[in-house]
């Protein structure tokens, strides 16, 4: 059992399970109820995904390793939140039992929230791809 990270919109790994959206906005002209079908994800969890201030700061130009020092530095204070702390314990729980994945939109894996998200489920003790 185990937590793939992927990108969302992307095609499904053979026993994917359960596909998380830890995003901040659902995808842009896609109905709710074609979320799943397209990919994208089976359940939304924005408490996941970084503040809708830190996403506009991160958007606004391109990463410089500087950039994505701070950007990490952000993410990982609100990540450490009781709200999200309790989410990275369960899902790190659940880690053991089933499979599921976590997702965003981002290209790149290196530079995006997910990355971080990936080290934040291992430091909790999940099972991660």
């Amino acid at each position: 059992m185990s937590i793939r990270v992927v990108r969302l919109g992307t095609p499904r790994a053979e026993g994917e399970g359960l596909r998380l959206g830890t995003v901040r906005r659902p995808p842009r002209g896609v109905r709710k109820e074609d979320y799943a079908r397209l990919n994208y994800f089976d359940v939304w969890v924005p408490d996941l995904a970084p503040n809708a201030e830190l996403v506009n700061w991160a958007l606004s130009e391109p990463f410089t390793d500087e950039r994505w020092a701070k950007y990490v530095r952000s993410y990982r204070s609100e990540m450490r939140e009781t709200k999200a702390q309790r989410l990275l314990k369960l899902l790190a729980a659940l880690s053991h039992q089933t499979d599921f994945s976590i997702g965003c939109y981002c290209e790149n894996e290196e530079r995006c929230h997910r990355s971080v998200l990936r080290d934040l489920l291992i430091e909790h003790g999940a099972d991660v791809l």
